[in-house]
């Protein structure tokens, strides 16, 4: 039987400094228009988010307020209790994960002119945008920039962990990523996204992300 998706939220949590940054909650979180949902099992709390995907992907996203834009590194702590096997991921189909935490960027105007838009699908097709993918899965090296097989020139992953087990703390240079990434500066930093992907190897994966902080 289908495991259900449980949404238990507590609390919507974001603490501002005075332009921007700070704690990033997961309370109050939307899923995206796509993949088998019912086989994806998401719990999120105030600073942690646990997912298992039962062979199925999901995604789920955060819009962010305009004092967040300028947000150029982040810092959060991971961990993968059951893992997806080793994948190629820039294979289209194949390239299974156990957990990605995305970074949408859009040009400064381009973000003025879509902001209050609630629509991610929106955000990662328009062609202006820019996407950093953070991914702990694969069978690639810590550090690895990637192709993304499904954003073309607007996307790319950035490989932290491959797979396995295990808890880490993270520390990220989004402005060093992205020219590394699309040789430019970033632009305004405009939504977050998770997901979990075991579909293509029918496994299950199995972690948490928490205590994510934007500054």
């Amino acid at each position: 039987m289908p495991h259900l998706i449980k949404a238990t939220i507590v609390a919507a949590t974001l603490i501002a400094q005075p332009s921007f940054a700070g704690s990033v909650g997961f309370g109050d979180w939307r899923q995206h228009w796509f993949a088998r949902f019912a086989d994806v099992d998401f719990t999120y709390s105030a600073k942690a988010l646990r997912v298992q995907a039962n062979g199925a992907v999901s995604i789920i996203y955060k819009l962010l307020d305009q004092q967040d834009w300028a947000a150029r590194s982040a810092k959060w702590a991971w961990s993968v209790d059951q893992t997806v096997p080793a994948t190629d991921l820039r294979r289209k189909g194949g390239d299974d994960r156990n957990l990605a935490l995305y970074f949408a960027f859009l040009p400064k105007a381009e973000a003025q002119r879509a902001n209050g838009s609630r629509n991610l699908r929106g955000l990662l097709k328009n062609p202006k945008g820019r996407v950093l993918v953070y991914v702990w899965g694969g069978n690639h090296g810590r550090g690895d920039v990637l192709a993304s097989p499904y954003l073309g020139a607007r996307g790319k992953t950035v490989v932290l962990r491959p797979s396995g087990t295990g808890g880490h703390a993270e520390r990220v240079d989004l402005a060093a990523d992205y020219r590394r990434a699309f040789g430019s500066e970033p632009g305004a930093l405009v939504a977050l996204a998770v997901s979990s992907d075991s579909d293509d190897t029918n496994t299950v994966a199995r972690g948490k992300i928490s205590d994510l902080v934007l500054n």
